[in-house]
């Protein structure tokens, strides 16, 4: 946070440019993390423009070249112009998560909360991903 003080008076961001760039990305944010269903002309039209919920959905896919994609917040034009925009056909087939922590002690916040101080976790080979959408 420090960083980004010093960063932002350095190079003379107007206070209320970084405050609606943070009030934006909070917004964007709860959007294309939202669990809702826009029609697929409305969820890809927006997508040229704005990250949508479908659109993000895929960056927490189980399928690692799913996962590793996306990454933009407010503007899809990120992930076009750096080759990691990824699109799939049905995002209701998408299965989230990380195969580390598919363990039943995973389905509670306790053992949620500590996983930053543990080592990650062998996954089950037998559970594990092998393509999309499995």
């Amino acid at each position: 946070m420090a960083a980004l003080l010093v960063a932002i008076l350095s190079i003379g961001v107007p206070i209320w440019m970084v405050m609606f760039y943070q009030s934006l990305s909070a917004f964007m944010s709860q959007f294309n993390h939202a669990n809702i269903h826009l029609p697929h002309w409305l969820d890809k039209g927006l997508s040229w423009i704005i990250v949508s919920p479908d659109m993000h959905k895929v960056h927490h896919s189980r399928y690692q070249p799913e996962t590793d994609s996306n990454y933009a917040n407010i503007f899809s034009i990120w992930d076009r112009l750096f080759g990691t925009f990824v699109t799939v056909k049905d995002t209701t087939s998408l299965q989230y998560g990380l195969d580390e922590y598919l363990d039943e002690r995973y389905q509670q916040i306790g053992p949620l909360l500590k996983t930053p101080w543990e080592d990650v976790p062998v996954p089950d080979q037998s559970r594990q991903q092998t393509g999309l959408h499995q």
